[in-house]
């Protein structure tokens, strides 16, 4: 039984290795794109001097930080020079397919991007890129060249090599796209077919009027919907607030207590105010005190009375 589910699990390891090792490949983002040994009146450095330089490119579509990444230069076998690029430095972040370049001077004192290896232009040279597990990621032989030619991608990040800086078509692209594109194909035949430009012209206006008309009858649709929506909104609110007065006024209608209305509580109102505040005639044990002309209850009879002469 054991056989058999070793028999069965082998395939599926070794599909997991070559998979695995395809993954490491597709992870490599950076490759060496293009090399120049012997710089006579090419690219300068920082420094206004002419050196060799070899060019890293970024093929993926996110940064890359290659600090700790080596350069390893020979020219002959046992002679390996290797060049350490620092950490610290914000400018080993290649962005997006974008391309540096470190100068093989053989003086790192100068920066970051002056390395420590020197290029032979009498020999072939190999220069390989380890990442910062000291994993060769990628390696190129460099041939024997003149005066500003180098070695660069057909394109970049291509599989194929070639010789540039021997004619005006295959020049030296330091830092930049090995292939440029000079001319558009569509354009040129756009240009054979329409020479006084007036089917551009035509074109052009036909564009732009045809937006601003979208965009006017955009806006205005756009407009009459939210003027619409707003004056449902507020009639929606009207007839909610008139709701909410008729149903106050019903209640304060039909509000009754023993099926009285507010004629009757004023009506009781006055009845309880009278019997309980009024004056009293006749009624048992209850004092009536009544205003009176008679002479012992007022003030002015008890004073002297002057008699009147005659």
């Amino acid at each position: 039984m054991s056989k058999y589910k070793v028999r069965i699990f082998l395939p599926f390891i070794a599909l997991l290795g070559f998979c695995s090792c395809n993954h490491t490949e597709s992870n490599v983002k950076t490759v060496l794109n293009e090399v120049l040994t012997y710089n006579s009146n090419n690219f300068q450095d920082d420094y206004g001097t002419h050196n060799a330089w070899i060019e890293i490119f970024n093929k993926s579509y996110g940064s890359v930080d290659i600090a700790g990444y080596q350069l390893k230069v020979s020219s002959q076998p046992g002679d390996t020079i290797a060049y350490y690029i620092p950490k610290g430095d914000i400018q080993t972040i290649i962005k997006p397919r974008q391309h540096v370049l470190f100068w093989a001077d053989g003086k790192p004192s100068r920066g970051t991007f002056h390395t420590s290896c020197v290029l032979d232009t009498l020999k072939n040279n190999w220069v390989g890129l380890y990442d910062s597990g000291h994993k060769l990621i990628d390696e190129v032989v460099v041939p024997v060249l003149g005066k500003d030619i180098s070695y660069a991608r057909v394109r970049d990040a291509a599989k194929e090599w070639e010789i540039k800086g021997t004619d005006d078509k295959h020049y030296v692209t330091p830092n930049t796209n090995n292939l440029t594109i000079e001319r558009n194909e569509k354009v040129d035949k756009f240009q054979e077919k329409d020479e006084s430009g007036i089917g551009m012209s035509i074109t052009a206006m036909t564009v732009v009027f045809t937006g601003l008309l979208t965009l006017y009858i955009l806006f205005r649709c756009v407009g009459k919907i939210a003027v619409g929506l707003s004056q449902r909104a507020k009639d929606k609110s009207n007839q909610k607030f008139v709701e909410e007065l008729n149903m106050k006024k019903e209640e304060k209608e039909n509000k009754s207590v023993c099926g009285c209305n507010d004629e009757v509580y004023a009506a009781i109102a006055m009845a309880l105010h009278e019997s309980m505040g009024a004056v009293h005639d006749v009624e048992k044990q209850v004092l009536t005190i009544r205003r009176t002309s008679s002479p012992w209850s007022t003030k002015w009879n008890a004073l002297r009375v002057i008699p009147q002469r005659k």
